[in-house]
């Protein structure tokens, strides 16, 4: 793991920032060398796949500024982790890059290590490496996450046919209302929105049902409609989705209002569940919609068509 030479002259450098903080993360994996090497060598495992996924965050865009630490290191692998869910994948270790303020001074980087810390131990994910650098900009984090499949079994986006049944796990529009709850936009008397939004679950509880029914599925992150999308694109089919089944929260029922409310918790992004087709019903999912000919999303509320326009998330 290769580190940063400009930092602050109060932190320890580079290696002693990597020995103190990252080396306690790979968990004693050999392959990652105590991340005293440039790379690491990844085993074959016979009989699987490799699944590699990566996400981007950046304070301001992705996390609030001024966000603890902690959170956001826990929340950057659980992103990541609900990829790893939405394909079906047992998840490994990960390769970090950081982009350190220099006003993130080394309590905060020790927090922020912390916060890995935790929820490596919590996922059994091991840092394989990575890199440390310094920016004038805000904090900026990149993961690289990696997971086993059984070879051929990755649930991809591809796969869904006319005939199938839509599916979403948990509930939608939390995560979009807990942004405005921790911005204190939104009354949040329990903290239960904030916390949706901060600290998502990602439905690696799911893996095995979804890798032995799901003919295709993507996780919510950009917005429950977007993510849809992204399904019908890739099967080159069109998805059909009924607001009115939506699986809610009492927080979001009592928020919502109408075709209108319901639409926005479908276009709201953070919610890191899994949407989903398949043939029949799968336990512990919602059924909210079907799979026809055709291409794109078609979105309906009592009957009538709604617009959503872009249902969800852009990134550019």
């Amino acid at each position: 793991m290769s580190g940063a030479d400009d930092a602050p002259d109060d932190l320890p450098d580079e290696f002693g920032q990597i020995a103190r903080l990252y080396r306690p993360l790979t968990r004693g994996a050999p392959e990652a060398f105590d991340l005293l090497d440039d790379a690491a060598a990844i085993p074959s495992r016979p009989g699987f796949d490799l699944v590699i996924t990566k996400d981007a965050m950046v304070e301001g865009v992705h996390f609030l500024a001024g966000e603890a630490p902690d959170l956001i290191a826990r929340k950057l692998l659980r992103v990541n982790l609900s990829d790893l869910a939405a394909k079906g994948a047992e998840p490994y270790g990960y390769f970090l890059a950081v982009a350190w303020p220099r006003d993130f001074d080394w309590p905060a980087r020790q927090a922020f290590a912390a916060g890995l810390a935790a929820d490596g131990e919590a996922f059994g994910l091991a840092l394989l490496g990575g890199d440390t650098v310094s920016t004038p900009g805000p904090l900026t984090l990149s993961l690289t996450m990696l997971g086993w499949v059984p070879a051929g079994r990755m649930i991809r986006r591809a796969g869904a046919r006319p005939g199938d049944l839509v599916m979403v796990s948990g509930t939608i529009g939390d995560g979009w209302l807990g942004l405005a709850a921790a911005r204190g936009e939104l009354p949040d008397p329990d903290g239960y929105l904030a916390g949706r939004y901060r600290l998502p679950s990602p439905r690696l509880d799911l893996r095995e049902v979804l890798a032995a029914q799901a003919s295709a599925a993507a996780d919510v992150s950009d917005g429950l409609v977007a993510d849809a999308r992204h399904i019908a694109r890739a099967s080159g089919v069109r998805l059909r989705l009924e607001l009115e089944r939506l699986p809610l929260s009492d927080a979001a029922r009592a928020w919502s209002n109408g075709a209108a409310g319901l639409a926005a918790l479908a276009s709201g992004g953070d919610d890191y569940e899994i949407v989903c087709t398949g043939p029949s019903p799968i336990p512990g999912l919602t059924v909210i919609g079907d799979v026809v000919a055709g291409e794109g999303v078609e979105v309906r509320a009592a009957g009538a068509l709604v617009d959503v326009g872009a249902g969800g998330w852009r990134h550019l």
